[in-house]
């Protein structure tokens, strides 16, 4: 029997983009530390570069969405993974704040070519009946990023150092992705979807999607989510660090936040389609709020096994949701450009809410506060979605 080739594009992105989270994204909480120590930068400096990365991911967003929409992945995404390794093996050897900035600003143009923007879109083309469950093998695999890549990194660079440990990061990157992307991805199918007959697709252009109030309120409420969240997984190993727990157990717990969210997805996906997609969002905001509620004051080792284990399930079953609303709403032919709209909006979020993290930690020494206003955001995400009860259904198609 013939395998579909969709399945196999599948796979090889659960594979990619584990790698490819894990490295470009997930590295960096354990190097913020040594990098500190060793270069004398402060943590805002520090958090800036990296904030600066999610900024240029969120400036390339929609002209990867638009390239992948019209000519497909595989000279995009080999392109962003040289560019990537090539840059990981840079950072291993700045010197200079200036240097620093550039690198993270390149690399976040090569992570917006890499990461689950580019890789959902694709799956957006190839499947629509079934695009939950190919979805769900990239994010069940690729949850396990920090599972891996935190541990991995803390005993690299226990062995390495920090610059030793991105250097054997960067080769790795490179030997794994650049050849799978290169060799397995393909143009986009010139025929619908094998799962699904022909013209029973419902799909309309960005510019309805950008008139319809639902796109917009779904916009607000996760980037509310996405500033809460990259503030705290940014800095969660030195808020548990500064409370007095080993960096060698804080690296496990960041990393099981990880298998964590794969958990969150194995929940999640079955429960695709059989409730209201406002109600479960809400839910899982609240208990997103009610998490990371536990880490203020400082965290107890018992009060950080609770964080990892809810906060990590809700936010990998987040990440599904709402890659799976976007295609429920508005379908499959625009689909990489009206998602990377929403990412735009997510990542400029996730850029301010690191380095702001940063300066709150460096005016007070101390990460109360930031607990506290991650707290109060997630909690206005939760009322948005309950005030507002956007629609999750797909609209009827329309040309523009």
């Amino acid at each position: 029997m013939t395998v579909y080739y969709g399945w196999i594009m599948a796979g090889t992105l659960a594979i990619t983009e584990t790698i490819s989270w894990g490295i470009v994204y997930y590295v960096f909480t354990v190097m913020l530390t040594p990098m500190e120590a060793d270069l004398g930068w402060t943590r805002t400096e520090l958090t800036a570069g990296f904030s600066l990365g999610l900024l240029s991911m969120a400036l390339f967003a929609f002209p990867v969405g638009a390239w992948i929409d019209r000519r497909g992945p595989r000279l995009l995404m080999t392109a962003g993974s040289t560019g990537a390794s090539v840059l990981v093996l840079a950072w291993s050897q700045v010197r200079d704040l200036p240097a620093y900035y550039l690198i993270w600003a390149l690399l976040g143009m090569c992570a917006a070519a890499i990461l689950y923007e580019p890789a959902f879109a694709v799956m957006a083309k190839w499947f629509r009946q079934r695009l939950g469950t190919a979805l769900a093998i990239i994010t069940f695999a690729a949850g396990l990023a920090s599972t891996i890549f935190v541990p991995l990194a803390e005993a690299l660079r226990v062995a390495l150092g920090w610059r030793g440990a991105l250097e054997a990061l960067a080769v790795f990157l490179a030997l794994t992705t650049i050849p799978l992307h290169a060799l397995v991805l393909r143009a986009n199918p010139a025929l619908p979807p094998a799962d699904e007959p022909a013209g029973q697709a419902a799909s309309v252009s960005l510019g309805r999607a950008l008139r319809d109030r639902a796109f917009w309120v779904i916009v607000a409420a996760f980037t509310l989510v996405s500033v809460a969240a990259a503030a705290v997984r940014v800095h969660f190993i030195p808020l548990l660090t500064d409370g007095g727990i080993s960096s060698g157990t804080a690296a496990v717990a960041s990393g099981a936040i990880g298998l964590m969210q794969v958990t969150g997805r194995l929940v999640f996906a079955p429960m695709n389609g059989r409730y209201p997609g406002h109600a479960k969002i809400a839910v899982l905001f609240a208990i997103q709020a009610a998490a990371t509620a536990l880490l203020w004051p400082a965290p107890s080792l018992a009060l950080m096994v609770l964080f990892v284990v809810f906060f990590g399930t809700v936010y990998g079953a987040e990440t599904l949701a709402r890659a799976a609303i976007i295609a429920e709403l508005f379908g499959s032919a625009a689909y990489g450009r009206i998602s990377s709209v929403m990412s735009i909006f997510l990542t400029v979020g996730g850029t301010l809410a690191p380095v702001g993290a940063g300066a709150l930690y460096d005016a007070t020494r101390s990460y109360d506060g930031v607990v506290a206003i991650a707290v109060l955001v997630i909690v206005a995400a939760l009322a948005l979605m309950l005030w507002a009860r956007p629609r999750t259904h797909a609209l009827p198609a329309s040309a523009a």
